[in-house]
């Protein structure tokens, strides 16, 4: 009895303490120093919370992402208190989410204001916690808060972007600041001070890049200059005129504003690197904001990628190439001489769209055809070394002409993106035999008819054996299948 009383007691109690439909405490979202750790299943919950909702969809393995981790994290240190929540999403582990966000690929972070889930605000992919904090602060701010004594900043190596506006309230003023927004690792100043102006000999609305209080470079804002414009003035100024390849101008290269690249590939040790050098530099200073100059030494051996890429070999080396990044449409500079006349001439056809483009059908066709020999001349239009040979070629095609088994052929290598894993410079003589698997046989005997025709005949014998081989082996691969075949349809016979 006493038990029983006992337990009324303790539930009168319990039904004070916890009335009828109360809800459960709310369990808090995890997190790690400050920064939410999001998931599917409570992503919508952080979104709703937040007026404010800064996200990093890290990719852990990767280099670039633990960079970003890393400066996302002490931002998160800094912003602690502030109106904008932290937040990561792990993208390796998530992928029903990332995939749902549209964010497996950059940019990595990004901003969700008052629970807008599809069309957050991009954050530039940010090189330290600075990065973040000023990409924040501009984006709350306006282009008054750009006003500064910039004369403080004379002695810093670092570029300054300045502003010099006749009134700060103007439209001009306001792309200005739309621009330093998205580029918050860059000094920006705006200024209507007369004696600022006088001192710079301003007339009018201009954007300046300071270094140590001298002009880099200038920009005259006009009524159609846009926040791309003025991005794409700043971004390409802030590079060197010709930008070596490396890791850590790779990313640099590759999001800048200008698709048009001119790719210089040069071994840096070779005793004509100064001088090519030079005349790409030279050329390079007429096409600024039209294309982008970049050297790619082909000694480094992590350059291997971009080699691979453009299917570049290192005895090929020097040689220009031009590509837009948007078409990944490539040409090739037609010539063996360097001087700036020339890289400039090419630069030009090709933003007239006048150059030619590499193609790769033309060798394919000639060369991989199973039921003739081709011995082909790969040479270079304007090598002295490969026009040489073409009175030998004319000979030999007389030599074999009566042989409808046999093709011969000249074909152009810089106007072919040839697909083939072969090392060496041009002119090279090349054998494919008839044969159904893709078989290159380089020639470097004599350069004679008799020596063409005997290493030909030669080659041509091997392939025989080799095709009797092939035909065995194909024969076999179709009875095979045939057999497959009749079991599949007894198969079927025999359920039904």
């Amino acid at each position: 009895m006493r038990a029983a009383l006992l337990f009324l007691v303790t539930a009168c109690c319990l039904g004070v303490l916890l009335p009828a439909g109360a809800s459960k405490v709310e369990k808090p979202l995890p997190q790690v120093d400050g920064v939410l750790q999001l998931t599917k299943s409570n992503f919508d919950k952080a979104l709703k919370k937040s007026t404010q909702l800064l996200v990093h969809f890290s990719a852990p393995l990767s280099g670039d992402g633990q960079r970003v981790s890393a400066a996302f994290q002490e931002a998160a240190a800094e912003l602690q208190g502030s109106g904008v929540t932290m937040a990561t999403v792990d993208v390796s582990k998530d992928k029903d989410l990332a995939k749902q966000l549209n964010a497996s690929g950059p940019p990595p972070v990004r901003l969700y204001i008052n629970g807008d889930k599809h069309t957050p605000v991009v954050c530039p992919v940010p090189k330290n916690a600075a990065s973040i904090l000023t990409w924040l602060k501009r984006r709350a701010g306006s282009a008054a808060d750009l006003l500064t004594d910039f004369s403080q900043s004379k002695d810093s190596e670092e570029l300054l972007v300045v502003g010099f506006f006749k009134d700060i309230a103007s439209g001009y003023a306001d792309v200005f600041y739309a621009a330093a927004v998205d580029l918050p690792d860059v000094s920006f100043a705006i200024t209507h001070d007369e004696k600022l102006i006088s001192k710079y000999d301003i007339t009018h609305d201009v954007v300046l890049l300071l270094n140590k209080s001298r002009v880099v470079e200038a920009y005259k804002m006009a009524p159609k200059t846009s926040k791309g414009d003025l991005i794409a003035f700043i971004t390409v100024y802030q590079m060197e005129v010709v930008t070596e390849y490396d890791g850590q101008t790779a990313g640099q290269i590759l999001t800048a504003p200008v698709p048009n690249h001119a790719l210089l590939f040069i071994s840096k040790s070779s005793k004509e690197f100064k001088q090519i050098h030079s005349a790409f530099l030279s050329a390079a200073q007429s096409f600024r904001l039209k294309v982008l100059f970049v050297m790619v030494n082909v000694e480094e051996p992590r350059n291997g990628r971009l080699l691979e890429y453009f299917r570049v070999r290192e005895g090929e080396a020097p040689l220009i190439r031009l590509v837009n990044l948007t078409d990944h449409v490539t040409y090739h500079l037609p010539s063996d001489k360097f001087d700036t006349e020339i890289i400039k001439t090419f630069c030009q056809t090709y933003l007239d769209g006048t150059a030619q483009q590499l193609v790769g059908s033309t060798l394919e066709k000639v060369a991989f055809n199973p039921d003739k020999t081709a011995f082909v001349l790969l040479y270079l239009p304007y090598s002295q070394k490969s026009r040489a040979l073409f009175p030998l070629w004319e000979e030999l095609a007389k030599a074999v002409e009566h042989r409808e088994d046999v093709v011969i052929a000249r074909i152009d290598a810089s106007a072919n993106d040839i697909n083939l894993s072969m090392y060496g410079s041009y002119p090279a003589l090349r054998l494919f035999p008839a044969l159904f698997a893709e078989r290159v046989v380089d020639y470097t005997g004599k350069e004679t008819v008799k020596d063409l025709v005997k290493f030909l005949d030669k080659e041509m014998e091997k392939a025989k054996k080799y095709r009797v081989k092939e035909d065995e082996d194909r024969k076999k691969y179709i009875e095979a299948m045939k057999a497959e075949d009749a079991k599949k349809d007894n198969k079927s016979k025999d359920e039904l």
